[in-house]
């Protein structure tokens, strides 16, 4: 199982109580462990496709918790991963970036799912797994919805400071330097930078075990999109601190996706997109899963 499970963390805060306890946990193999899910089902099933939340790196489910009951109040079932390497979930079994989790995750759906296809939505360092995935297996995702992704052959090395923290010992100290880093990569404004979003980004930190991740900076993912035949959206934050004097590069390189659907910026919002601007992001979403696949 996951060998961060050793840690202790306070009572989760109350956002995340809520959606747990309307959740289903559910387990898939995973290497020498299990990958661990969480499922949301409407009131009324079988009208849309199930819709799969593929998080950012050091991260887990929690990055989308701020949208889960918008989807689930649409009539979508909503499966959101954590993972292989982060959360809950074991370590794959071979391999420590993008490239190693299609195939457990993949596994992991066709224990959920059956053959069935999804809707796949792909955030940051899991837009990358989503892409790669929807390459890799054609037949399991139906439309795909890239949020905030690299691996576009883009996103330049350096050009984000990000502090360390885990030799700190004092926690003052240790929650400056992960307010720091939310400011500099995560969230644009300033009051986004809240206890709740200051909690999650702590908890998942310490629970990310993919260490040496590369691939954001290569061209991955804009290498899986020439092999697509689903339809793709992107929907990024205007001031994404990864793209901020690169966005008009950002189009063309999604274009090599032969069905690309365009372009969506959300105002206001930096990479956390999702979490920083829930109600745009939600409206925006929905109108993009209504949309004819």
């Amino acid at each position: 199982m996951c060998d961060s499970s050793s840690l202790s963390f306070p009572p989760q805060p109350p956002e995340v109580q809520h959606l747990l306890a309307r959740a289903t946990r559910l387990e898939t193999p995973c290497g020498a462990g299990q990958m661990v899910w969480h499922r949301w089902s409407p009131a009324a099933r079988g009208k849309h496709r199930p819709v799969v939340l593929l998080h950012g790196g050091s991260g887990s489910w929690t990055h989308w918790l701020r949208n889960i009951d918008a989807l689930v109040d649409s009539g979508r079932e909503v499966l959101a991963a954590d993972l292989p390497g982060f959360g809950d979930s074991a370590l794959p079994p071979r391999g420590r970036d993008a490239d190693a989790l299609p195939e457990p995750v993949e596994a992991g759906l066709r224990v959920l799912l059956g053959d069935g296809a999804c809707d796949m939505l792909g955030f940051s360092f899991g837009g990358m797994v989503a892409g790669l995935l929807a390459a890799q297996f054609p037949a399991r995702v139906a439309r795909l919805v890239l949020v905030a992704a690299p691996g576009l052959g883009l996103a330049a090395r350096n050009t984000i400071t990000l502090t360390a923290w885990r030799h700190l010992t004092d926690p003052a100290e240790r929650e400056a330097a992960h307010r720091g880093n939310l400011a500099a990569l995560m969230l644009y404004r300033p009051e986004a930078i809240s206890a709740l979003a200051l909690r999650l980004h702590t908890d998942n930190t310490l629970r990310d075990r993919m260490k040496g991740r590369r691939l954001a900076y290569t061209d991955i993912l804009a290498r899986a999109l020439v092999k697509l035949h689903c339809p793709v959206h992107a929907v990024y934050g205007r001031e994404d601190a990864l793209y901020r004097q690169r966005q008009e590069a950002l189009a063309p390189a999604l274009q090599a996706a032969p069905d690309f659907r365009g372009m969506h910026w959300v105002e206001g919002a930096g990479h956390w997109v999702q979490f920083e601007q829930p109600a745009a992001f939600d409206a925006l979403l929905r109108a993009l899963l209504e949309t004819s696949p």
